[in-house]
């Protein structure tokens, strides 16, 4: 007779004992993670159920699950509105303004700080720049309200240039100009950070060999600084890109009024007006939830393009 055979155990597989091991060796790193990656979960991924109600007609007493299916209606709803052209329309504009005007910005303002000689004079630069992110945004439109009033300092700068006494922030076709210019004042500065750290980076040595053959300072700058900033370049335009249709409902409201909305109104503010204060929660989701999809394939694209373009991309 034979003996009955004992049953083995089979051996863990090779990438969960590397798992363990890389667990053990880095586990203070993991546990600095761990907040980071509850936060994400707890606040970004669980709520992602809240969606649904895109596609219901939410009932708060009924609850998510409880309220009545409805299917695509919301949706029809939104793109079958009398606004929803001038929408779409206005939040492209304000976005593609602030890409070809507030993108560059920062990047010019750290080429030129790249290339002063004086390192107080820079510091003083960059102090003055750096600051006007720290205001707050309902200071900013209070400014902007107060300086495109009729009595305001940019009203009699246009008056003084053969403009009309009206005040700005009442005229439509300034509220664009307002928006975009105080974005950029806003953030120049600190967007430049970034760029001054990568210029930082770039090889001392890559500037020598290029006076050594006879570059002067703005051959330097096209072939040595500009291909340094390439990189990092094309990876914020790609992820600025992927926000083209979407707009911060925060200065926009406390800066338009009835009078600009041909102008002014975006997807943000239509929804804060329709979807929040008409408490219509299904009807916002909705418009969200399609604004976000439109956002995620803007980035794909712009990756892709960028990825055949340059060879960089964020994935």
């Amino acid at each position: 007779m034979t003996a009955p055979a004992t049953p083995t155990t089979r051996p863990p597989a090779p990438y969960l004992r590397r798992l363990g091991r890389d667990l053990a060796r880095n586990r203070v790193a993991y546990l600095m993670l761990l907040p980071v990656v509850a936060y994400f979960a707890i606040f970004h991924y669980v709520p992602m159920y809240g969606t649904l109600i895109a596609f219901k007609d939410f009932n708060p007493a009924a609850g998510i699950a409880g309220s009545e299916w409805v299917g695509l209606e919301w949706f029809s709803q939104f793109f079958n509105g009398l606004f929803v052209e001038r929408l779409i329309v206005n939040t492209l504009l304000l976005n593609i303004y602030d890409v070809l005007f507030g993108f560059p910005a920062p990047i010019i303002l750290a080429l030129l700080l790249n290339e002063l000689t004086s390192e107080r004079f820079r510091r003083l630069v960059q102090t003055i720049t750096y600051l006007p992110h720290f205001i707050s945004v309902v200071v900013v439109a209070g400014m902007l309200l107060d300086f495109a009033a009729r009595d305001g300092i940019l009203t009699q700068m246009a008056v003084a240039l053969g403009g009309t006494p009206d005040p700005l922030i009442n005229d439509p076709s300034w509220f664009r100009t307002l928006f975009v210019g105080s974005e950029i004042w806003q953030s120049v500065g600190w967007g430049s950070i970034i760029y001054l750290a990568t210029l930082s980076a770039i090889n001392p040595s890559l500037y020598e060999a290029a006076r050594i053959d006879g570059a002067n300072r703005w051959q330097r700058m096209v072939h040595v600084t500009l291909p340094g900033l390439l990189p990092i370049v094309s990876t914020l335009l790609v992820l600025r890109l992927g926000q083209l249709m979407t707009v911060g409902f925060e200065k926009v409201i406390l800066l338009y009024n009835p009078g600009t909305y041909e102008t002014a109104d975006v997807i943000s503010t239509y929804v804060y007006r329709h979807g929040i204060l008409d408490a219509n929660y299904s009807y916002a989701a909705a418009v969200g939830l399609c604004n976000s999809a439109v956002a995620l394939l803007l980035l794909a694209a712009a990756n892709r393009l960028s990825r055949k373009l340059t060879g960089n991309s964020i994935w």
